[in-house]
C-alpha cells in the first residue's frame, strides 16, 4: 500500500507507476515494490500477461557491473530455476548461475547481504511491453519453501549485460508499528534525504555527483512502513532508494535504467504507440481471471 506526498504530485505519482510496472514484470516478491495501486495489496494474486518484445542494450550501463564471480570459486548458495519460470534464455543471455552470481554480488555490495546458506530462486523473461528488455530476476530466501513470509530479498537485472535494474529486501518486523502516511516527513526527512545522497555517492548510482535528492512517497510492504527519496545526479540521471520508517534500513533501490525503461514503455502505451491487443494487463481480482477486472500501468490512469 503506497501513499504519495498530493494526489495532483506528477512527480510521486510517476514514481509509483514506475516502481509498480518494474514490480509486476519482475516476478521479485520483496516488500519494498508494494508500490501497487491503492488496494491492490488486498486483491490476492496478481497475474501478469506477458508478450514477445523487443531488446536494445544501452548506450551507457549507469550502474557499475560487479565483476563476474570465478566458476572456480566455491559458492556458499543454492541456484535454481524458480517453479514459477516459464521462458528459456537465449544464447546472448547470461546463463542462470552467471545472473544469479552477479544478483548475490549486489546484494552482497550495496544491502551487507550474506549469501552463505541462501537459496536462489531464478526466473527468466524475454521482455514484456512494460519492461522491453530481457531480465533475470532472483528470489533470495532461506529454507527450501519459495513462497514463505520469512524475510526476503531480490534483485532484477539485465539478461545480457547483468547491469541492474533493481535490488530489494522485504524485513518483517518483530514488533507492530504504525503503517499510516506519516505528513510530517513531507517537509522534514532529512535523515532520509542524506542517506540517500550518502548511499548513491558511495555506489555511483547515478553516474555523476548528486545534486538533489527529494521526498518521493511513502507506503508499506508486509508490517514496515517505508519512504522512498529520488536521487538526481548532474548528468540527469535518477534512482530511487527505498527505506524502512521504522529503522531507517534500505529495503531497495531502482536504477536510472529501469526507471527509463519503464517510464518510455508506459508512455509508449499512454499515446497509443503500443496497440491494445498488444498491451500487457495486470488481471487483478482473488478469484478466476476477469476481462473486466483490468488494470493498466500506462501514467496515472488505472481502469
Amino acid at each position: 500500500m503506497r501513499k504519495n506526498k498530493k494526489q495532483g504530485n506528477r512527480k510521486s505519482r510517476n514514481i509509483l507507476a514506475v516502481a509498480a510496472a518494474v514490480l509486476a514484470v519482475s516476478g521479485i516478491g520483496a516488500g519494498i515494490f508494494s508500490m501497487m495501486a491503492e488496494g491492490a495489496v488486498q486483491a490476492g494474486m496478481i497475474e501478469t500477461e506477458k508478450v514477445p518484445t523487443s531488446y536494445h542494450v544501452p548506450a551507457v550501463v549507469s550502474v557499475p557491473v560487479p565483476e563476474t564471480v570465478d566458476e572456480r570459486a566455491e559458492v556458499n548458495y543454492h541456484v535454481s530455476m524458480s517453479m514459477f519460470n516459464k521462458e528459456t534464455p537465449t544464447e546472448i543471455d547470461l546463463s542462470m548461475e552467471e545472473a544469479a552470481a552477479l544478483g548475490i554480488k549486489y546484494l552482497e555490495e550495496i544491502m551487507d547481504f550474506d549469501a552463505e546458506g541462501a537459496d536462489v530462486y531464478m526466473d527468466y523473461s524475454g521482455g514484456t511491453v512494460t519492461f522491453p528488455r530481457a531480465f533475470w530476476s532472483g528470489d533470495v530466501r532461506f529454507g527450501k519453501q519459495e513462497k514463505t513470509d520469512e524475510d526476503t530479498w531480490g534483485f532484477f537485472i539485465d539478461a545480457v549485460t547483468g547491469e541492474l535494474f533493481m535490488i530489494s529486501c522485504a524485513e518483517t518486523l518483530d514488533v507492530d508499528v504504525p503503517l499510516g502516511y506519516d505528513s510530517s516527513l513531507e517537509e522534514n526527512c532529512d535523515i532520509y534525504l542524506n542517506k540517500a545522497r550518502e548511499l548513491a555517492e558511495r555506489f555511483d548510482l547515478v553516474g555523476s555527483t548528486v545534486t538533489n535528492a527529494v521526498y518521493g512517497s511513502q507506503g508499506y510492504g508486509s508490517n514496515n512502513p517505508d519512504i522512498s527519496i529520488e536521487v538526481e545526479g548532474d548528468n540527469g540521471q535518477k534512482v530511487i532508494i527505498t527505506f524502512s520508517r521504522y529503522n531507517q534500513r534500505l529495503l531497495g533501490i531502482i536504477t536510472n535504467t529501469s526507471r527509463e525503461v519503464t517510464e518510455k514503455a508506459m508512455e509508449d502505451i499512454a499515446n497509443g504507440s503500443v496497440s491494445s491487443e498488444d498491451v500487457e494487463t495486470i488481471y487483478w481480482n482473488a478469484g478466476e481471471k476477469d476481462a473486466n477486472t483490468v488494470y493498466w500501468y500506462a501514467g496515472d490512469r488505472v481502469k
